[in-house]
């Protein structure tokens, strides 16, 4: 077999950290290979050498035995290279064709865009792959799922023949990653080479043919996808056994922390979100909300929030509300501030006087944060924008978690985070709960959702549908709820080939 891509004893050093040291991979054409290791292990940075954004100190490059240097991203698209971020980059108002085709547009009469052959292109090109999609929509209407078939479509209108997808399914709904993993194998079969960065170990194990661990910017091992277990390979990324959360104990529920009565919502668009929704948690409770991305989570946790206008009645002490929100970006941080600054948004008031700022009380406290959720690198003046996804939602964890609040709202913790701070953020959410806190956890895990929730709510088109004993049911059962068929106490049966 071929080797199409060889990445030898690259370094790559910023200021403070080694995102690379040594590391080494060798990638056959045709398969799918699986990146893994911990936040801030160097799997992107890697990857990001092989396309040019980054240049290394040290090693070499080969792809399909001809050496690259010092390439730009314009390089490596010509070698066959293309990269799929894990933040798309579409212009919204325009069309899926108009995306794919940007910067490449076909014209007529010398001068003007081409509407009617860019659309055919497109029209043959998702046809030829497998990825079908009306390329007149426009990328805004289109959901997150067909938006990464957006992302795919233009490498591969591109020529790639090597295509990396940077943590893929950290924005998908479970239906959407089985569909994704169905698109890459077909790839594969194609004679396209995938390399696939990811957290998630059910992913590698369902996708990939061999999988590289990487820890500390060095490659560990690695090793044929058929003949490992996840649990071998979460070892290996975090260098120890990975312990699962203990099954929190039955509790008795304290005082009424949140209470939702007949929220009423519009979305983004002003069509109905939220429709009369009742939901209710008390201290010392994980209350779990399940449901298929654009059921109404996220406007029913930006009504909680004050985040959005809703009618009907919510009683909560927001100056008590802690919020892990799901786009941290939008939400929760400043890219551009430092890892102190973030880590004191919405707690200035701790922290200063009508004078002065406490500047130690300031660095005492990200201290605390860095030490306690292992944010790498350890760099209080670092900018946030220079931590990977999974470390800057580790600083807004555990600014969050510093408030003490008696209502925590988790909105996707553990998106983009690796195994082993997914354990940190269940651990987190227990021991909120012993503390005595309330906690309304959105999840779209359903194994994180029925392993630390007491009970667990499912929302379906903007309505709670249901709510269920976790210690009582499957996630068969669950899941069918999110889709909106049966109850919690009588799911119907699965028909020959689905729901």
């Amino acid at each position: 077999m071929s080797v199409a891509v060889r990445m030898s004893a690259i370094t790559k050093r910023y200021p403070g950290v080694v995102a690379n040291h040594n590391a080494s991979i060798s990638v056959n054409a045709g398969e799918v290979h699986a990146i893994v290791g911990e936040n801030g292990a160097g799997k992107s940075t890697l990857m990001k050498i092989l396309y040019g954004i980054v240049a290394p100190e040290e090693g070499t490059i080969e792809v399909r035995g001809a050496p690259l240097h010092r390439h730009s991203p314009a390089d490596a698209i010509a070698a066959g290279i293309g990269m799929v971020f894990q933040h798309f980059m579409l212009v919204p108002p325009l069309t899926v064709a108009e995306n794919i085709v940007l910067g490449t547009e076909p014209v007529k009469f010398g001068v003007l865009f081409d509407r009617d052959a860019a659309e055919a292109k497109i029209r043959d090109l998702s046809k030829q792959y497998g990825l079908e999609i009306d390329p007149a929509m426009r990328v805004e209407d289109c959901s997150v799922g067909l938006q990464q078939r957006v992302e795919i479509l233009k490498v591969l209108l591109r020529g790639a023949d090597v295509i990396i997808l940077d943590e893929p399914t950290a924005v998908l709904t479970p239906q959407e990653v089985d569909e994704l993993i169905v698109v890459i194998r077909r790839l594969a079969s194609q004679g396209k080479t995938i390399l696939l960065i990811t957290h998630k170990l059910r992913e590698v194990m369902a996708a990939s043919d061999r999988v590289t661990i990487m820890r500390h910017g060095e490659t560990v091992e690695t090793l044929e996808t058929k003949s490992t277990s996840p649990g071998e390979i979460a070892q290996k990324m975090i260098g120890r056994e990975l312990d699962a959360p203990p099954r929190p104990g039955r509790s008795t529920p304290g005082e009424l922390v949140l209470d939702v009565r007949g929220l009423t919502a519009q979305s983004d668009r002003g069509t109905g979100a939220l429709h009369g929704v009742d939901l209710q948690v008390r201290a010392g409770e994980i209350v779990g909300v399940a449901g298929i991305e654009g059921n109404g989570q996220t406007e029913l946790v930006e009504c909680i929030a004050g985040l959005r206008p809703s009618t009907g009645t919510i009683v909560v002490d927001r100056a008590a509300l802690a919020h892990i929100p799901e786009d941290r970006h939008k939400r929760a941080v400043v890219l551009d501030f430092t890892l102190e600054e973030n880590a004191v948004l919405g707690l200035q008031r701790n922290f200063s006087s009508p004078l002065w700022m406490n500047f130690r009380a300031m660095r005492e406290h990200i201290d605390s944060i860095i030490t306690s959720c292992d944010v790498r690198p350890p760099d209080a003046s670092l900018a946030m924008k220079g931590l990977s996804g999974g470390n800057q939602q580790k600083v807004v964890i555990g600014r969050e978690l510093s408030r003490k609040p008696k209502l925590l709202i988790a909105c996707h913790p553990t998106r983009g985070l690796d195994v082993g701070a997914g354990e940190f953020v269940m651990r987190s959410l227990l021991s909120e709960r012993a503390r005595g806190a309330g906690v309304l956890f959105v999840s779209a895990e359903l194994p994180e959702l029925m392993a630390v929730s007491d009970r667990v709510v499912v929302m379906f088109g903007g309505r709670i549908v249901g709510e269920v004993d976790p210690t009582k049911v499957d996630e068969r059962q669950l899941g069918l709820m999110m889709a909106g068929h049966g109850s919690s106490e009588a799911p119907p049966p699965l028909r020959e080939g689905g729901a």
